[in-house]
């Protein structure tokens, strides 16, 4: 799923999200003190849109140029609070504790043998921050989509919690309902949720 695939899907509508903050993203955060926060895989930018209006500095990274350009265009007012980047995080990492909040939500991380780009966004978050990842859980998709990709092949936040060292704290590792309905054509009843937060 390279920049090719996201910008063919982004161009197939006029909008492809429902335009609202993700729920998981409003339940875990609406009590965390607005700082410096990572949006991975902002899309059309309604979560990192909802962190900026709530008084977050916001960095939004997209692969998808289109997506990048439609979310900047939906919220010129917020040019100050919202850094619009196109950035390819297998290729290159955030900086390294810069963020109190780092959100990966429904974020395709394909596993590596080495975790070099997880351990990136792992290493994005500053000390007293939050790493929230949230996926759907994998009982609700076919081990093989459509489009030949393989859920099972990309990071599960479970499984993310278990690569977490003695620097971090996890504070939610659970499945739970979804708070939306899921996206038309599909079946995602339960979201999977890990919510941590690093010490040092």
């Amino acid at each position: 799923m390279d920049a090719q695939f996201w910008d063919d899907m982004y161009r197939g509508a006029d909008q492809l999200m429902s335009g609202n903050p993700n729920g998981v993203l409003v339940t875990e955060v609406t009590d965390l003190a607005p700082g410096r926060a990572l949006d991975v895989g902002c899309g059309e930018g309604a979560d990192a849109i909802w962190l900026a209006r709530r008084g977050w500095h916001v960095t939004a990274l997209d692969i998808s140029r289109i997506a990048l350009d439609r979310a900047a265009a939906s919220a010129p007012d917020l040019s100050d609070r919202v850094a619009w980047t196109r950035i390819d995080l297998a290729v290159t990492p955030p900086p390294a504790a810069a963020f109190d909040l780092v959100s990966a939500q429904y974020f395709p991380l394909l596993r590596q043998a080495e975790h070099t780009a997880l351990r990136g966004l792992l290493d994005a978050v500053a000390p007293g921050g939050t790493l929230l990842f949230v996926g759907h859980d994998l009982a609700d998709v076919p081990a093989r989509m459509e489009n030949g990709v393989v859920p099972g092949d990309y990071y599960q936040p479970s499984e993310i919690a278990g690569l977490l060292g003695h620097d971090w704290t996890v504070l939610v590792d659970e499945t739970r309902p979804r708070t939306a309905l899921a996206p038309p054509g599909t079946h995602h009843t339960n979201d999977t949720v890990l919510r941590a937060r690093r010490l040092r």
